[in-house]
């Protein structure tokens, strides 16, 4: 599962870092990788505060190739550069199972959806 965001310094950014990081738990053969354009220091950060252990941080901060080359870079507006709210799932063996990216970039995703297509 790829949840994408952002930043985690945002109210919903982190909503969902902590909704998948909570449902992970009980997840078998499953990996949440969360990536944001955030230093690793701030990701690393928010997750000690919260007792996020469930969901892998990914940092895109050096060069934002991976939102630049998927195309979920925004490109206007006060969050111009960063990651746009997406979820992907993908099965083991690489099928996308699930996408997602909200309408408006304040909205949370729809996790019911997405944890029903695992």
């Amino acid at each position: 599962m790829l949840n994408i965001f952002p930043s985690i310094d945002t109210g919903t950014c982190a909503a969902s870092v902590r909704n998948f990081n909570k449902e992970a738990a009980n997840l078998s053969n499953t990996i949440v990788l969360c990536i944001s354009r955030d230093l690793p220091f701030a990701q690393k950060r928010f997750c000690g505060a919260e007792g996020i252990e469930n969901v892998v941080m990914l940092s895109d901060f050096n060069t934002g190739a991976f939102g630049k080359d998927y195309g979920l870079e925004m490109v206007d507006g006060a969050l111009k550069g960063l990651h746009s709210r997406c979820v992907i799932i993908v099965d083991e063996n690489g099928t996308i199972k699930y996408t997602e990216q909200v309408e408006d970039i304040v909205n949370e995703p729809n996790y019911a959806k997405a944890l029903a297509s695992l």
